[in-house]
């Protein structure tokens, strides 16, 4: 109350001063919180100020992880002008894991022999693949069962040319192919190539034996047509784990053929004796026809008699000629049935 009364100008100092301390106190307790941040990227030369640290709580970044992760990659010495504190920021607002990023660098380079840059780096860590795991295949190779293992057949089932099947197991071993690693096929490819170039190899074997004998055979002819183009993998090997013989599919299938066959033949038969039966039918209908043609002839005859009776072409003397040469006929057909010898019958 005295300074307020002693008039404005006192007033205004108050509120000058009392906005200083607050400045003061939020610098110090940024300072404070960034200390140690700073400190440790100073002593490292990792090239991150304070005012970067700020910055980065504004964008809502971690600062921890972008300084941590720099200091990394400064200590493994690691001279990639993209990979930059901004760079870090960058692909962490991306939605990448920046710390796995720069271990994967770091495991490139002591491996000496791959080439890995930052932005390659973390476009393979953005496309959702593990970029220290396929450093890490790349220099340690790894094996891939075929079929692999959980999969509906225990084996992958092959016929030779001559009928025998063969069930084989196979385990591949795969380098990763970094260059290819984006836009390149997934390790189910390559199981499926594989299963699809063994398959192949055995079917153009001429017999099974041949196979069983020499089965560097099958790794040598499917790594011959380069299963592994447009994957992100390379084949090292290919090697026969196991070769087992199953069934004579051959023998089955001819069984199969014959009895087809053997079935269509009877259908066939079947057909012409039912063809030999209507045609039977048909001539005894036509047979039946004739006698009902006969006996309407016959019933023309009295009355062609009567007529010639009527008319005198046919007298009484005739008529009982007729009559008797048909009894002499019928006699004598009855004296060559009588006297015919009996037929033999055949022995059962």
């Amino acid at each position: 109350m005295t300074l307020l009364a002693q008039g404005p100008f006192s007033g205004v100092l108050f509120f000058v001063g009392l906005a200083a301390a607050v400045i003061i106190l939020g610098i110090f307790g940024v300072f404070a919180a960034y200390f140690r941040l700073w400190i440790q990227s100073f002593l490292t030369r990792a090239g991150i100020t304070l005012f970067d640290l700020v910055g980065m709580t504004f964008r809502h970044v971690s600062p921890k992880v972008i300084v941590r992760t720099k200091i990394m990659a400064v200590q493994a010495g690691l001279d990639d002008p993209e990979l930059t504190g901004k760079a870090l920021e960058a692909h962490y607002l991306a939605g990448g894991n920046v710390p796995l990023v720069v271990r994967a660098l770091i495991a490139a380079r002591k491996a000496k022999t791959i080439q890995l840059s930052f932005k390659e780096a973390t476009a393979i860590d953005l496309a959702g693949r593990d970029v220290l795991e396929s450093v890490q295949t790349s220099v340690y190779p790894r094996v891939i069962d075929c079929p692999a293992k959980g999969s509906a057949k225990d084996s992958l089932d092959a016929v030779a040319k001559n009928g025998i099947q063969l069930k084989v197991k196979a385990r591949v071993t795969v380098r990763a192919n970094l260059q290819q690693l984006i836009g390149g096929a997934t390790e189910e490819t390559i199981v499926a190539r594989v299963g699809e170039g063994i398959v192949s190899a055995i079917g153009s074997a001429n017999t099974h034996a041949d196979v069983l004998e020499n089965p560097d055979t099958i790794s040598k002819a499917v790594l011959a047509k380069r299963l592994d183009s447009q994957t992100a993998f390379e084949i090292v090997s290919i090697d026969i784990a196991d070769i087992d013989v199953g069934e004579n599919i051959g023998a089955r299938l001819q069984a199969d053929q014959a009895e087809a066959d053997m079935r269509v033949a009877r259908a066939r038969a079947e057909g012409r004796r039912a063809m030999a039966i209507a045609v039977e039918r048909e001539n005894i209908a036509q047979i039946e026809q004739a006698r009902a043609k006969l006996v309407e002839a016959e019933a023309d005859v009295p009355k062609a008699m009567a007529d010639a009776f009527r008319t005198g072409k046919l007298g009484i003397m005739d008529y009982n000629k007729l009559r008797n040469i048909q009894a002499d006929t019928e006699m004598r057909r009855s004296i060559a049935a009588v006297g015919a010898p009996e037929p033999t019958k055949a022995p059962k």
